[in-house]
């Protein structure tokens, strides 16, 4: 919708469309605030989950026989910090709008996903938990991802 302004002759949008049709913030923007502090908390706590992997293995529920994949609880210590850390910065990234840290983003939610699903019988409530958070990142940042590049 625009106004013709009867003083200088010019449109101006009226802020009612979506997608917006100019530089301008909407209310989308806090979907990517949502994933990032999503991903700030799931990097963290990944990187916990790691620490605790790689230094008390009799913490799990289950041995390493009854996991999905028989690895080692160390091995997925060792998983669950590095990709708790790439969480950790590829979150710093979609806050400042960076198109290659929201598509990382996506693939490591993707990852953690998948990695969690594996490790579902060790820790069933926290694996369920996170799977439904990295849904939620992963729908942030492919839906309204742009908005955040474009608010810049």
């Amino acid at each position: 919708m625009t106004d013709t302004g009867s003083r200088s002759g010019t449109t101006r949008s009226t802020g009612t469309g979506y997608p917006p049709t100019s530089k301008e913030r909407t209310g989308w923007t806090g979907w990517i605030y949502f994933a990032s502090s999503m991903m700030f908390l799931l990097g963290a706590l990944a990187f916990v989950q790691g620490l605790v992997g790689i230094f008390d293995d009799g913490y799990y529920a289950v041995t390493e026989n009854g996991l999905v994949v028989n690895i080692d609880y160390t091995v997925w210590g060792w998983v669950h910090l590095v990709l708790g850390l790439l969480i950790l910065v590829s979150a710093g990234g979609v806050l400042s709008g960076n198109v290659a840290a929201r598509t990382v983003g996506v693939v490591l939610a993707l990852l953690s996903t998948v990695v969690n699903m594996v490790f579902l019988t060790a820790t069933p409530i926290w694996s369920t938990i996170v799977i439904a958070l990295d849904v939620l990142v992963i729908y942030a940042l492919t839906a309204h991802g742009g908005e955040m590049r474009d608010a810049r």
